[in-house]
């Protein structure tokens, strides 16, 4: 099975939902009550997103984190890169080592091809585009989205 790491998946939803907002500051606090992840992983993903310069950060009683680009200039491939590095299937598509094979595989050509499919469609999608549906329904029915997102 081809998966995303857990923490890249939770950096997904945690910057998605910074998107959403892209002006206000959030603490790990709201946004750990907000996205239901876990606060000591708010905060890790926090700092490397900080790191990776997706968000920022501004100190004091008031601070918190917003999103250091707009959500149409920051990609789901730029938030996965920040969490988990270069995005590959195969060791060799990136590193060209740690294979016992390499020299005479017939197929490192053909997952590098597919990196690059997948390299792309990832590029292709934008945080604006992913916090579309959930601003749309906050915009449309606060309430009603409060009390959906509740049940989840």
């Amino acid at each position: 099975m081809l998966k995303l790491g857990k923490l890249a998946d939770y950096a997904t939803v945690l910057i998605t939902a910074l998107a959403a907002r892209p002006q206000q500051l959030s603490n790990a606090h709201e946004l750990a009550d907000r996205t239901h992840v876990p606060l000591p992983t708010v905060s890790k993903l926090l700092k490397l997103l900080n790191k990776a310069g997706l968000v920022e950060a501004q100190r004091g009683a008031s601070g918190g984190y917003r999103l250091a680009r707009a959500p149409e200039a920051v990609t789901v491939a730029d938030v996965i890169r920040a969490v988990e590095g270069p995005i590959a299937i195969t060791e060799c598509s990136t590193h060209g080592t740690g294979c016992g094979i390499q020299s005479t595989c017939a197929s490192k050509n053909n997952w590098r091809l597919i990196d690059t499919a997948i390299r792309h469609a990832l590029e292709s999608v934008t945080l604006a585009q992913m916090a579309a549906p959930m601003t749309r329904r906050m915009l449309e029915a606060p309430v009603k989205f409060i009390s959906q997102a509740a049940r989840i």
